[in-house]
């Protein structure tokens, strides 16, 4: 089993609601991301055409990050999931240097949404509920929690809302897949074959595990 994702950059309108429900959905403090949207254009006037590119942790089979971190706070489960410990992670940031895709990020110091105000209510259910450590690296887990709990309830990740990553079932568009890679009869891997997509840089062998349809 390795989960992945395959994203139709066709279909993406570049909207945002996954960089927004992805915050959400891990209560994210201000200036962390763990989705991001890239934007450019290629071209000239008349005929110039901008480009979404949708970019997260690749959870990559031979990821660069795991064999940086000095401490092993970043792990590679048995489905493919890379993911941080917080509690043994020590701000380091090699991770964070050796990562090509540059999609972690270093919470440095803690930050209120409005400054000289009462915390909101998201952020006080965020410190009971989804708290993130001070001086530590975090980044997309896949939505992990969500995967385990609903595998638990006998719930199909790809097939099932509460199952598959928040960024997958938020998607307006259905511009993004969620499922087994090693299962050829998964829709993800069913997608894969026919459309040919590519993940980004595979020159850079990490083989990763979040697919792109470009067109």
């Amino acid at each position: 089993m390795r989960w992945g994702m395959l994203i139709n950059l066709v279909k993406c309108v570049g909207c945002y609601s996954c960089v927004v429900k992805c915050a959400q959905e891990h209560f994210l403090p201000p200036d962390i991301l763990w989705g991001r949207l890239l934007i450019a254009e290629t071209g000239s006037y008349p005929s110039a055409v901008k480009q979404l590119y949708p970019v997260l942790c690749n959870h990559c089979k031979e990821a660069k990050c795991v064999e940086a971190c000095p401490t092993k706070a970043t792990q590679r489960r048995e489905d493919g999931i890379v993911w941080v410990d917080a509690d043994q992670c020590v701000g380091c940031r090699a991770c964070l240097i050796s990562c090509p895709y540059q999609v972690r990020t270093y919470y440095s110091k803690e930050k209120a949404y409005y400054p000289g105000q009462d915390l909101t209510e998201f952020e006080k259910l965020g410190k009971a509920l989804y708290p993130h450590q001070i001086g530590t690296v975090s980044k997309c887990n896949f939505c992990m929690e969500r995967v385990d709990e609903g595998i638990k309830h006998g719930l199909k990740p790809g097939v099932d809302p509460d199952a598959t990553p928040a960024c997958v079932i938020s998607c307006p568009a259905k511009a993004r897949y969620f499922g087994d890679l090693d299962d050829p009869d998964s829709e993800v891997s069913v997608l894969i074959r026919k459309w040919h997509p590519s993940p980004f840089n595979p020159e850079l062998g990490t083989e990763p595990s979040v697919y792109y349809v470009v067109g």
